[in-house]
């Protein structure tokens, strides 16, 4: 093989391969930017700057300290070691039959990760759902813990509103929203967000997308409410193109917060004084590194936005399903109940499945289940 022959032989094959990434991308679930009358609603916050969605106080994602670049970081997420990262037994999880759930009772059900199943006032909520095995487009990266998935969408029943926070792929999963599709009477999601859902044929009467610090009421007696988080966006190789949020649900006898994913930044203490406090928090605490801390909480920032906000109770989500960080996978667990002793605030610790009462959560105890496992 002479050179010349080498060269084009080479062009061409990574003509191929480009072109097969091409094709790959353009695969429904990667979703498609937002455009029209969308695009000029983003272009109207006071966010969005420069053709991108900015978070209130500038931050790095990726903080290239210790040596530990993008690349260094990604390296050893691909291929270091991983016998600590998650279980080596099938992950504990006391399944409830959520049809059978009394519909006036205010609880709310960790699915994995930052799922959940929360019924407020009457009103059925699902947030952030990913039951598929993988939190990728790939099939070999983010695979669930085993034992993590016990629900699938064959197990909901029909939800009022459905809740996304953003547009990482471990919390908007193209397959559990398609099938969940006729069961959903109402998606609640930040700007941007909603293009996805009008992409993959959801009625537009039922998408409620707005900026931070916007209130939605869908009832005289339900709102849910945008929220500020410190975070990003983007599916592939665009950064920002949508926003991120946390998210406030309120009845007239309920208040529930959802930071969503998110650094510590001063908005906490900004929305417990704009709320009052609230009966719960499902606080991220999970999937953090020094690399990026800006943009996801250490455990003991996680206890200390919990008071902030003025929660009664903490209930921890973003672990448990996913290794999508460095530490082993028990630690966000630990470290959290470490630092919440002391605080104002109960933390919640159910299983996956395990049904958590608002009316006695006070009362209601949960051992630390993952202790319990190797």
């Amino acid at each position: 093989m002479n050179r010349r022959t080498f060269i084009v032989g080479g062009l061409g094959t990574l003509g191929v391969l480009a072109g097969g990434g091409a094709l790959f991308t353009q695969r429904p679930e990667f979703g498609r930017l937002p455009q029209g009358e969308r695009l000029a609603r983003m272009e109207a916050s006071p966010h969005y700057r420069n053709g991108k969605f900015q978070n209130l106080v500038p931050v790095q994602v990726m903080n290239e300290e210790n040596g530990e670049n993008r690349f260094v970081a990604m390296a050893k997420f691909l291929f270091g070691d991983k016998s600590h990262l998650s279980p080596k037994q099938v992950m504990l999880s006391k399944k409830t039959d959520l049809h059978s759930l009394n519909p006036h009772d205010d609880v709310v059900v960790w699915l994995g990760h930052s799922s959940f199943f929360m019924q407020l006032g009457g009103y059925r909520i699902l947030i952030d759902p990913v039951f598929s095995s993988y939190a990728s487009p790939i099939f070999f990266i983010n695979k669930a813990f085993p034992g993590s998935n016990v629900y699938t969408v064959e197990d909901m029943p029909e939800i009022d509103v459905m809740a996304i926070s953003h547009d990482h792929w471990d919390h908007l999963d193209y397959p559990t929203i398609m099938a969940l599709k006729p069961k959903v009477k109402n998606v609640v999601c930040p700007l941007g967000v909603g293009e996805y859902f009008e992409q993959w044929g959801f009625d537009m009467s039922i998408i409620h997308e707005e900026d931070w610090n916007t209130e939605i009421k869908l009832a005289d007696d339900f709102s849910v409410h945008i929220l500020p988080s410190q975070h990003f966006s983007g599916r592939f190789l665009r950064r920002n193109p949508t926003l991120w949020c946390g998210m406030a649900f309120v009845t007239p006898t309920r208040k529930v917060y959802y930071t969503g994913d998110g650094g510590y930044g001063e908005h906490f203490k900004a929305i417990g004084q704009k709320f009052g406090g609230f009966d719960l928090m499902l606080g991220e605490n999970g999937q953090y590194n020094m690399a990026w801390h800006a943009i996801h909480m250490l455990p003991e920032e996680t206890a200390q936005a919990a008071s902030d906000v003025g929660a009664k109770l903490l209930l921890p989500a973003h672990g448990g399903k996913f290794a999508l960080s460095r530490h082993p996978w028990q630690e966000p667990y630990r470290e959290l109940t470490r630092f919440s002793q002391g605080r104002g605030y109960k933390m919640l610790t159910p299983e996956i499945g395990e049904v958590a009462y608002l009316d006695s959560g006070s009362t209601q105890n949960f051992g630390p289940w993952w202790e319990d496992m190797k």
